[in-house]
């Protein structure tokens, strides 16, 4: 048995947790707790000492099987040494501490929160957060992935307060002091960052019995009527994935839990599943198709979680994208498998372009680095993890076929049910199952950072097609010599349109370059056929010709996107011109799918972002012309039996036509259709009442901010108060921003959507200069105030600061302040600054002569 590691932040492996036996004692009003920890220990080697984690705890009494302990803290590495009185031998010894706590405000470890019920009374509430390393917050434990034990956990807690945890609720016995002692039993065994414990005024609903495993939703009180949809979505994905992984849920329980404050969207605690409010209950007659989908995803994910993170989990830190990102595949292919015509996989192609946004900048990173440090775990939690990983996967599975894929992750999870491992043995497992080199194709997308754009080339005769690979930049060199030389293992899925028919071809390009003999001559050649590769596609000036005049008849809803994503990438690279893409996106009037709408909008609204005056004017015009036959063809009212596609599209076309198209007769009808809403909102479609908020405020005045101001204080559904808060950043005065931002320091907006909020005012049009000296002015404040990992994605909205002598200021701001737990993720950040500096500086002037 190893007793050091060679990561100074790794504890010994001479002392083994097996079992904790935890009992706390919240105080919500003093914000403070107590409580008692006795972990069972396997000593592997004799020892004087016991290393293990503790933070912000004061730990006054330390026993080992009888024997008092001498305490020593190490503040900075977040360790107590506990100093034997005699040599503790190899074999089981029972290590009994006691300490004292504080339930902090910053959404991390054992934390207090706040809300206000129906009736105006604000309660506290104790909850949860470890994930990273930060059950270490709220009891001494050994807080690394691989420490597994079992935990039972006891909660004292006042009557009437609710208490639930990981196992279900075993005893509950009144104390003399009339305090409720309440018993949970012992989990599975697993991490420390999966452990949970949430006191307060909450209720569960009646229990649903999914093949023997109770599934229920806690909530705050009071809002019981929205917990329907997150029942149902909870009890087919907990079969869904049963019967995938061919596994029973491995724990007694599940329960769903809404809490009012809370730093990320969920968290995958055994059996106690926590979630922000909007993420979980919600009207479903009052919510968008996005709202929906978004709640459908996230329930999913963390359900997923149950057996590809908790029953089988990352051995260290490094490996959390693995846990990430396969919950991101699963999660989509469980919607997909819910509600298969909301079409889930053309959806995703959007979450993948927010990783290749990421992966095309020179400050990329591979998906799986070295973690040593905390702060390092912290980074990990990106687009890299969650959606070029997902992606990968994807890819993946799509090119081995799904039946192979789904059996080799069984094996993986049978082989290593209640441990931990590394990536390379899921790959392993993989090609044990399907024969296929899963772990030579997947280093090459785990180990390296970046991705790969394919050039596709048809010989004169239409009977070879050459294919080459390169690394994709933003800013790729221009000298030869310094060309990034990396390659990939690619599976290709490739679709060839021929007089004799259509034939689909799958190739491994792992080379730079390769020649494919086709049977006949094709009329078209499209690469990444699917739409699931996680590449990019250049083709001759011919080829993307040829596929643009037939996609309508010969080309998906998502190998569409895929043509707009890679065009729209070519601009920001410069290798296609702003006028070039206006062409191109004019071929799309006729476009009836969503998340094409997406990608063209989303392009048009960038280049907007370089135009003022009558060149803005003239742009503008453009985009009526561009989406206003798609707009009037749906029209303003949903038609009986149309499709959760139509009512996201037009949401969508209306905010196009109101805001980017500044279109005067759509703004008022949206003003008219928005005093409707405020009267009655059942009398507008909520795709359509979402998008109306939206025009309205982008030029609203101080009445309409007033209005907007209230129902975000009082709404009706979690999703709406959302809305109507992220509105408010979209106003057109300055003062107006100047309030918005106000509310993100004095509590008006919590502080886990407040850094949110600050960067959506960062990207308003006229006044993202407000949100930037916000930043400056307040910096010390937003960092004590905020949870830590909320800083760098607030900071992502610098982004859309990109006139140059903003952008320069941006950039001197930063060589002086540091954010040490996103180091990386700043750069980033900052690179992409650089990167639309660049756009704005080639195209503006091109684009103001061309329209």
């Amino acid at each position: 048995m190893t007793t050091t590691t060679s990561n100074p932040y790794r504890l010994s492996r001479n002392v083994l947790p097996t079992h904790y036996a935890l009992t706390l004692e919240p105080d919500l009003d003093a914000a403070t707790f107590s409580g008692s920890v006795d972990i069972t220990l396997e000593v592997a080697e004799s020892t004087t000492e016991i290393i293990l984690n503790t933070a912000e705890l004061d730990i006054q009494l330390a026993v080992l099987d009888g024997a008092p302990a001498a305490i020593i803290f190490d503040e900075e590495n977040e360790r107590a040494t506990i100093f034997l009185s005699s040599q503790a031998l190899p074999g089981s010894a029972k290590l009994h501490l006691e300490f004292t706590g504080i339930l902090n405000d910053k959404l991390r470890g054992f934390y207090r929160s706040r809300f206000t019920d129906d009736d105006g009374v604000e309660h506290n509430i104790a909850t949860t957060q470890f994930e990273s390393t930060d059950a270490r917050r709220a009891f001494p434990c050994f807080d690394e992935p691989d420490f597994k034990a079992t935990f039972g956990v006891t909660l004292i807690v006042p009557q009437g307060e609710f208490a639930v945890s990981n196992g279900p609720e075993t005893s509950s016995e009144i104390r003399e002091d009339g305090k409720r002692v309440v018993a949970f039993a012992d989990t599975m065994k697993m991490s420390t960052y999966l452990v949970a414990f949430i006191v307060g005024p909450f209720e569960a609903t009646d229990p649903v019995d999914v093949d023997g495993v109770p599934l229920r939703i806690v909530h705050p009180i009071g809002k019981g009527h929205l917990a329907a949809y997150a029942l149902e979505v909870g009890e087919f994905c907990l079969r869904h994935f049963s019967k995938y992984y061919d596994i029973p849920y491995p724990d007694k329980k599940v329960d769903l839990v809404a809490v009012p404050d809370f730093a990320a969207g969920a968290m995958e605690n055994v059996g106690c599943i926590t979630f922000r409010e909007v993420l979980l209950l919600l009207d479903r007659e009052k919510v968008t198709q996005g709202e929906l989908t978004r709640v459908a995803d996230v329930i999913a994910h963390e359900l997923a979680h149950m057996w590809f993170g908790d029953l089988v989990t990352m051995r260290w830190w490094n490996g959390i994208w693995l846990n990430e990102a396969f919950a991101t595949f699963m999660a989509t292919a469980a919607v997909d498998a819910f509600q298969p015509k909301w079409q889930r996989w053309v959806q995703f192609g959007l979450e993948r372009s927010a990783a290749f946004d990421i992966d095309s900048l020179g400050s990329t990173r591979p998906i799986e680095y070295p973690v040593e440090s905390p702060q390092d775990a912290e980074g990990m939690f990106d687009l890299l993890t969650y959606e070029k990983g997902g992606s990968v996967l994807r890819q993946l599975e799509q090119y081995l076929g799904e039946e192979g894929f789904r059996d080799g992750i069984r094996h993986y999870l049978k082989k290593h049910s209640y441990g931990n491992t590394e990536t390379g043995d899921l790959w392993d497992a993989i090609e044990e199952v399907t024969g296929q080199p899963a772990r030579r194709i997947m280093d090459s997308w785990i180990f390296q950072r970046g991705f790969p754009i394919v050039n596709v080339n048809l010989s004169d005769d239409r009977r070879t097609v050459t294919l080459s690979q390169r690394r994709f930049l933003f800013t790729a060199t221009e000298e030869p010599e310094n060309e990034d030389k990396t390659l990939w293992s690619v599976p290709l899925v490739i679709k060839i349109r021929s007089a004799g028919g259509e034939t689909v071809r799958r190739e491994l390009l792992e080379n730079g370059s390769v020649e494919i003999a086709l049977d006949a001559a094709a009329d078209s050649v499209l690469v990444n056929a699917g739409g699931d590769g996680f590449y990019r596609v250049e083709y001759s000036a011919g080829l993307l010709d040829s596929l643009v005049s037939s996609m309508a008849d010969n080309l998906t809803a998502i190998e569409r996107y895929g043509l707009v994503d890679d065009t729209w990438s070519s601009v920001m690279t410069g290798g296609t011109t702003s006028p070039e893409f206006l062409a191109f996106a004019s071929g799309f009037k006729d476009e009836t799918d969503p998340d094409v709408w997406s990608s063209l909008t989303g392009a048009l609204t960038q280049l907007s972002r370089l135009l003022d005056d009558e060149p803005l004017e003239r742009f503008r015009a453009y985009i009526r012309n561009l989406a206003g036959p798609a707009h009037r063809r749906l029209g303003w009212e949903a038609s009986p039996g149309e499709s959760e596609r139509d009512l996201e599209l037009r949401g969508l076309l209306i905010r196009t036509m109101g805001i980017s198209g500044d279109d005067a007769a759509t703004r008022t009808t949206a003003g008219e259709m928005h005093d409707r809403y405020l009267e009655d909102a059942s009398s507008i479609e909520p795709n359509v009442a979402a998008a109306v908020a939206s025009v309205v405020a982008n030029k609203g005045g101080d009445a309409d901010y007033e209005t907007f101001l209230g129902r975000f204080k009082s709404p009706i559904t979690p999703q709406e108060e959302t809305r109507y808060m992220y509105a408010l950043a979209g106003f057109p005065d300055r003062s107006q921003i100047d309030r918005t931002l106000a509310m993100t320091l004095n509590d008006e907006i919590r502080t886990q959507n407040a850094p949110f909020v600050i960067a959506s005012c960062m990207m308003n049009r006229d006044h993202g200069v407000a949100g930037w000296e916000h930043i400056k002015a307040n910096w010390d404040e937003i960092n004590e105030k905020y949870p830590r990992n909320t800083i760098v994605r607030m900071l992502s909205g610098i982004k859309a600061l990109s006139k140059p002598e903003l952008a320069a200021d941006v950039e001197a701001f930063f060589k002086d302040h540091d954010v040490p737990q996103g180091r990386l993720m700043l750069e980033q950040h900052l690179e992409k600054l650089r990167v639309n500096v660049a756009l704005r500086e080639r195209e503006a002037k091109r684009l103001a002569d061309a329209v």
